[in-house]
């Protein structure tokens, strides 16, 4: 069936689902597949989805640290979301919260929803009414839930490639089911956005710190993919603020060796050698600094100027002589 006539179709069930169900009118679309996940070492939890629908990461995933991880999809009800984490929040398990909520919801029959409470409890509901392929796989500290599948190997799939990586990070370990859930047939209308989010196991002191990893992909040919790119780019900006720390802590060979194994997993960018040559500048070893400053200035102009403005926000302490030595 091509593309244009699957998605008059849709409309069309839509449109009929709505007259036959006012509960449903105002909510989004989400048909998708998704994994809720906790890492039993690190205490983290996880959402990862991806869906031929746009910006998914809008609506899908919640979380919140020392709570708990809600997927909202299908005709998504976004309630679940605030709602399900607040109630677990008050002591309930992810089957109380969820069950709470389901029994409330008039458009229950179109909803797929999964919660994971901060023990590992995990609890799923695909509605009767969830377009094929549709089903969920619940286990302790992961669940994995599509609909509108192209086959029904999808849920399995992400199931055992969840298993199968139980050495990698969290983050990276539900990528790897999204890949999976992607190589066995995926959404049957194909792909357009994905997202990612980590939450710690204790409640975070300020909201701004409470998700670890939050990243979207909301418009792109392989979501999937630019996620997983998106996540490693994630991973050397961490070592890179580790390297800012130590430069604050004075303890410049630490910053170094920050700096030095962001650069090596992006070797291109230019930010992570000037301030790898920026730390080496500041702890006496401008020879070493030098030529790295010069490679950069070569590809783009603008840090040079960039290098003649830190001395007065306290950032580089050399010369004015030195600093001319290194720009001219």
């Amino acid at each position: 069936m091509n593309k244009p006539l699957l998605s008059i179709l849709l409309i069309s069930m839509s449109a009929i689902c709505f007259s036959q169900n006012p509960g449903i009118k105002k909510d989004a679309f989400a048909h998708t597949f998704s994994i809720v996940a906790r890492d039993t070492v690190t205490g983290e939890m996880a959402v990862g989805v991806q869906s031929h629908w746009f910006s998914v990461g809008a609506l899908v995933p919640w979380g919140k640290s020392g709570v708990g991880v809600v997927a909202t999809q299908s005709f998504v009800n976004p309630a679940y979301g605030p709602k399900g984490l607040a109630l677990m929040e008050e002591g309930k398990s992810a089957d109380e919260a969820l069950e709470t909520l389901v029994n409330n919801d008039d458009g229950r029959a179109f909803r797929q929803v999964a919660f994971l409470d901060m023990n590992g409890n995990t609890a799923a509901f695909t509605g009767e009414n969830c377009v094929e392929a549709a089903s969920d796989i619940s286990g302790k500290n992961f669940s994995v839930q599509a609909n509108m599948m192209l086959n029904a190997k999808v849920v399995p799939a992400m199931a055992e490639a969840f298993h199968l990586n139980a050495k990698l990070p969290l983050a990276e370990r539900v990528v790897e089911a999204l890949r999976a859930a992607q190589k066995a047939g995926g959404d049957i209308r194909g792909r357009q956005s994905a997202a990612l989010i980590v939450v710690g196991p204790e409640k975070a002191a300020n909201v701004w710190e409470d998700k670890k990893v939050d990243l979207r992909v909301d418009d792109h040919e392989n979501p999937v993919e630019e996620l997983a790119r998106l996540l490693k780019t994630a991973r050397a900006y961490e070592y890179m603020n580790r390297g800012d720390l130590a430069v604050e802590e004075g303890n410049i060979d630490k910053a170094l060796k920050e700096y030095g194994t962001a650069e090596k997993m992006f070797p291109e960018n230019l930010e992570m050698k000037f301030w790898k040559a920026v730390a080496l500048a500041n702890s006496d070893r401008l020879e070493e600094a030098e030529p790295i400053f010069k490679e950069i200035f070569a590809k783009d102009e603008n840090w040079r100027t960039m290098l003649t403005r830190l001395p007065a926000s306290g950032l580089l302490n050399l010369s004015e002589e030195e600093i001319d030595e290194i720009i001219n």
